[in-house]
């Protein structure tokens, strides 16, 4: 199918899923650009509803809505600073209970290419979800999908309160270690890193919430040198997924 008209519909609804996280939860769906990106969510098993580019896709599914569209209307519905070679819709996955040996917990990232970013890393250490606790950016908006490269359609990700987070994590029996630069806490390379765990990163400015550094069985720190300004929560993300990592002998 041909579309022409910015007035069309169909580029209504691609321009909603890409700029209202309201409308992304309430259709279960969401938007994303490139065909590396398409390939990820279709090697994922992602319902993939509809696709629109300037020219013909091969090897979709029949299923699947194909809209050609000038590279103008594909930049008015893109969000990022250049046109992508196509767009597409697809169903954003239910991740059910949490659960998993290893979860990364981020709360208060409001950044979607942070987001988007650990949880990629995330992914490449072999954890095996990730909690957005608190204020944290939609990881399914188009800025978090392209920053995760796919990882967030591989890997569990929940989005709850802190509190809730919390109770989830003691209820599965998940000990929690929280990443934090305060006086008793164990330097990353020296502690024994359970096998099962859920590792806790804060917001940059404020760090973790106090409520989730009083629900932490442990906390530990990156060391640095002196007078250094704190990682920003994807540095301090990587030196410690990495730690776990290396930990289990990978």
């Amino acid at each position: 199918m041909m579309i022409t008209s910015r007035k069309n519909p169909v580029i209504g609804e691609y321009r909603r899923l890409a700029a209202e996280r309201a409308y992304r939860a309430e259709m279960r769906s969401c938007l994303g650009q490139g065909r590396k990106l398409l390939d990820e969510a279709l090697d994922a098993g992602l319902q993939v509803s509809s696709v629109m580019s300037a020219e013909p896709v091969e090897g979709l599914d029949p299923s699947v809505s194909r809209y050609l569209v000038k590279p103008e209307l594909l930049d008015y519905i893109s969000p990022m600073k250049s046109a992508p070679e196509l767009l597409f819709v697809c169903r954003i996955p239910e991740p059910g209970p949490v659960d998993g040996a290893r979860l990364l917990l981020a709360e208060d990232l409001q950044d979607p290419g942070n987001v988007g970013t650990l949880i990629r890393t995330a992914n490449a250490f072999g954890f095996d979800g990730i909690i957005l606790a608190g204020a944290c950016a939609d990881p399914f908006g188009p800025k978090a999908v392209r920053a995760s490269m796919g990882a967030v359609f591989r890997r569990k990700v929940w989005m709850l309160p802190s509190d809730k987070a919390i109770g989830e994590l003691k209820k599965q029996e998940i000990p929690l270690i929280a990443a934090a630069l305060r006086a008793d806490a164990v330097t990353a390379g020296e502690y024994a890193f359970p096998d099962r765990l859920a590792l806790a990163i804060g917001n940059e400015g404020h760090g973790l919430s106090a409520e989730m550094l009083a629900a932490a069985d442990r906390v530990v720190r990156i060391p640095m040198e002196p007078g250094a300004e704190s990682l920003n929560a994807g540095a301090a993300a990587a030196v410690l997924l990495w730690e776990v990592y290396r930990r289990r002998g990978k």
